[in-house]
């Protein structure tokens, strides 16, 4: 793929489901991510871009996952399989320490917090793309978790709504490195138009 240059003022990143059942020791899905999130220097990585889409003034989207709450999937006529899981699990759960972000990763002044999603799409039912839309955004840098879920999903939607893609490969996780290898080399190629590593987007950032 050819080098990505961003437009000031047209960029934006996008943080996906940054809660501390995903990222921080003693949450409910960290467990089965940890091998390849610390493989891949995740939690570093994701500090990086932080701190550096921050320095650029790239604005922040937090994209959150629904927060489970009693009552949640009840009565359900289809529940996919991931909102079956956090039925059973209660991932990410409301008023829980779970459910709340990582220490690293709270929403400053200025960011945006959409609303959350209840599938895998950050856009789907939510104000994303509206939210992106009154700020100019064209290009978008899609972050976080999972590798193969909400990141592959909310970055294909976002392609196919005619935004500029990027997917960051060292910063998300999965359950099984078969499915980063499908996320980055099978089905990100299809949509993506940018696939780089976070040093990679550093540098595109820097000029």
């Amino acid at each position: 793929m050819s080098k990505t240059t961003y437009p000031a003022n047209r960029a934006a990143y996008l943080l996906v489901d940054p809660y501390n059942d995903f990222l921080s020791d003693g949450g409910k899905v960290f467990p089965f991510i940890k091998p390849i999130a610390d493989q891949v220097g995740l939690l570093d990585n994701l500090r990086k871009l932080d701190r550096e889409v921050r320095d650029h003034n790239v604005p922040v989207f937090f994209v959150p996952h629904r927060r489970w709450e009693p009552g949640d999937y009840e009565n359900w006529d289809h529940p996919n399989p991931n909102q079956k899981r956090v039925f059973q699990g209660h991932h990410f759960a409301r008023g829980e320490w779970g459910g709340e972000w990582h220490p690293d990763f709270t929403p400053k002044a200025g960011d945006t917090i959409v609303h959350e999603h209840w599938g895998s799409s950050g856009f789907a039912n939510t104000d994303l793309d509206f939210r992106l839309k009154q700020k100019g955004i064209t290009h978008v840098i899609v972050a976080g978790l999972l590798a193969n879920t909400c990141i592959e999903c909310t970055a294909r939607y976002a392609s196919e709504m005619g935004y500029h893609v990027t997917l960051v490969r060292d910063a998300t996780a999965a359950f099984k490195p078969e499915m980063m290898h499908a996320a980055h080399e099978l089905n990100g190629p299809t949509f993506a138009h940018s696939i780089v590593t976070t040093d990679e987007l550093v540098a595109s950032l820097a000029e």
